[in-house]
């Protein structure tokens, strides 16, 4: 199940102090001050003060609001089939605050991250204890809008809680391993701390190809960031090759997609996949500004990468960037004879403009 959609705006009442029992004081939902609000829907998260409280609106309450009701208004805890339900209802409101955290932060918008970073936090503390190895995907969320917030001191600090938790639970999956290492990658090339940075991005390609395998496009942002880092100290030559290494495994990943999208035309796409195309596109965006901006330019990579935007850009439904990509890719695969990628780039553009020319519903 996928987050609602949002709906109508914020409204907060004032806290009766008298609607409580003594010793049941509320706290605002993101800084854990004392607060004066509540939310006029749910009734059962609090504020200290209306920015808060549109803040944590905009970033994941619109979606969660009535979720909330059930698990934090839940009176017979001792009764093992509520117990149950409501761990349940616990555990899809952490994964809705993940997909909804991560999706903000894959569109580099980390302010509004944080509230679905802070409620997945708590839910996850609520359900599981704290100190323990299950929340750690939250203290990387955390950290990461904070690392595009420029709270470095904060960041080092939920980075240490994670690492901790690590530490003490060695069997933990290659999954959050990976997340762990670039978490502390993009901290440590924040400070300037790039051998070190290097070291854990270097981790991250290895767990996700643990995790993945070695094909995998999840091993690409790992490569991504080793060239960003390499790109630092101008060492051009072997960020020209990893960015090689990363347009070839977007092309053989797209190919894919764009087959699949050809026979489901009409198929949703989750949350999940619309953050990974946005990060997609961002990678993929920079490399090819990076590779035209060389005094020498590579046509073969150039024409890869275009194409890969191209078909990235049809499968999202934008024929005109579809075909603005498509034109360079075809420009620079023709600047070699023979060129492997010019008969399928040409391929594509006759799909875009065929699908532009075609009439639209309701049209005469």
């Amino acid at each position: 199940m996928e987050p609602d959609e949002p709906g109508t705006s914020a409204v907060a009442t004032e806290i009766m102090p008298l609607a409580f029992a003594k010793g049941n004081e509320k706290y605002c939902e993101l800084c854990q001050r004392e607060a004066y609000l509540q939310c006029a829907k749910c009734q059962v998260t609090f504020y200290c003060n209306a920015d808060h409280q549109q803040a944590d609106w905009v970033g994941v309450h619109e979606r969660i609001c009535q979720m909330l009701v059930s698990i934090r208004s839940m009176k017979d805890i001792y009764d093992p089939a509520v117990r149950k339900r409501n761990q349940l209802r616990k555990t899809h409101l952490i994964k809705i605050c993940k997909l909804v955290a991560q999706s903000k932060l894959s569109e580099g918008k980390h302010e509004e991250a944080l509230p679905a970073a802070h409620c997945c936090l708590q839910t996850s503390i609520d359900l599981y204890g704290p100190n323990t190895i299950q929340l750690v995907p939250a203290y990387i969320l955390l950290a990461e809008a904070n690392m595009g917030l420029g709270n470095l001191a904060v960041v080092a600090e939920l980075l240490s809680q994670a690492e901790w938790a690590v530490l003490k639970n060695p069997e933990l999956g290659a999954s959050v391993q990976q997340q762990l290492h670039r978490s502390l990658g993009h901290y440590h090339t924040s400070v300037g701390n790039l051998e070190i940075a290097l070291h854990h991005f270097s981790n991250d390609i290895y767990f996700a190809c643990e995790e993945y395998g070695l094909d995998s496009s999840a091993t690409t942002k790992g490569y991504f960031l080793i060239a960003d880092v390499f790109a630092r100290q101008g060492r051009t030559a072997i960020v020209h090759s990893l960015y090689s290494e990363v347009a070839e495994r977007w092309h053989k990943h797209l190919n894919s997609l764009l087959e699949t999208h050809q026979q489901h035309a009409d198929s949703s796409v989750s949350f999940y996949e619309k953050a990974q195309r946005v990060e997609m596109e961002e990678m993929l965006r920079v490399i090819l500004e990076f590779e035209q901006k060389q005094s020498r330019r590579d046509a073969a990579l150039i024409a890869l990468i275009a194409h890969n935007l191209a078909m990235l850009w049809f499968i999202n439904g934008d024929l005109h960037k579809a075909q603005d990509f498509g034109s360079t890719a075809l420009q620079a695969s023709l600047q070699i004879p023979k060129h492997k990628l010019t008969e399928p780039i040409q391929e594509l553009l006759q799909q875009v403009e065929s699908l532009q020319t075609e009439p639209q519903p309701g049209s005469d």
